[in-house]
């Protein structure tokens, strides 16, 4: 397999460049990245249709990955449930090496062949969910090894990585390649790949979402609202539905919990007194 995440830069003596120079040649490497996701877009499309499939009838989202795979995979499973207000164990992120290696490194984690579905298995992982592992080189055995075990248990398996026909590929039903080229520091992954592979976490779980129902509109009806700026959001978003005054909106949200549930309320409230 060809390694381009491992390829050197094209870039060269960053270390005489000056600031604006740093940053500029960062940002035109940047902009090289949504146009590799877009080139990805019919490999993301039947993940996505799967993993709603699975979803609508009772399944659950896992992602695995190593590092800082790894720490996105966490960071999109831990959005979701205040986001969309789903329970928490929807969508689910495993690193490799547990919790500590969200902070601080954790020697060997990422080599084990045996530990992911040791993780997996704490959650009882069957095949009415979904595992995506992610991976820039597509090449960890901690991720590989994970989704060959789920594959051996009927588990529908996805894959993020950023070099082409690698290992993890080879191994995942729906494996999804984002090429975005050799990095701005050479094999520092967390820079375009890493940018990459958040690109398409959030189309995975937003879209996801979205056809789950956990959306109207364009509008997050079932967030959390766990802060006084979510709930001011949520108050206009229910005088939008309901045309209300503020300080009632307010009321009826925090009454009844949900966007949703507000404006059901008052619909159903309406139709009664015109009855």
């Amino acid at each position: 397999m060809e390694r381009i995440t491992e390829s050197p830069s094209i870039y060269r003596n960053l270390e005489q460049k000056s600031t604006i120079e740093l940053l500029t040649d960062i940002n035109t490497e940047d902009q090289k990245v949504a146009l590799a996701v877009q080139k990805a877009i019919p490999m993301i499309v039947p993940l996505i249709d799967a993993i709603a499939e699975k979803m609508s009838q009772g399944g659950r989202l896992f992602y695995i990955g190593a590092g800082t795979s790894g720490r996105l995979g966490v960071l999109d499973a831990s959005e979701c449930p205040p986001t969309y207000g789903v329970p928490k164990d929807w969508v689910i992120g495993i690193i490799a090496g547990g919790d500590t290696a969200l902070r601080n490194p954790v020697e060997n984690a990422e080599d084990s062949v045996e530990q992911a579905w040791k993780d997996l298995c704490e959650y009882d992982i069957d095949s009415h969910d979904v595992l995506v592992g992610i991976a820039a080189s597509g090449t960890t055995p901690y991720v590989i090894n994970g989704l060959k075990m789920a594959n051996d248990k009927d588990i529908i398996t996805g894959s993020i990585s950023c070099n082409p026909s690698s290992p993890l590929s080879d191994v995942a039903k729906f494996p999804i390649e984002v090429i975005v080229g050799p990095e701005y520091v050479t094999g520092s992954t967390r820079m375009k790949s890493g940018t990459a592979q958040k690109l398409v976490l959030n189309m995975i779980s937003s879209s996801v979402m979205i056809k789950l129902g956990r959306v109207l509109d364009n509008r997050m009806v079932d967030m959390q609202l766990s802060n006084k700026k979510l709930v001011d959001r949520g108050v206009k978003m229910v005088i939008e539905k309901t045309g209300l005054e503020y300080d009632v909106a307010k009321e009826l949200l925090l009454t009844q919990k949900s966007v949703r549930n507000a404006v059901a309320s008052y619909q159903q409230s309406n139709n009664m007194n015109n009855h």
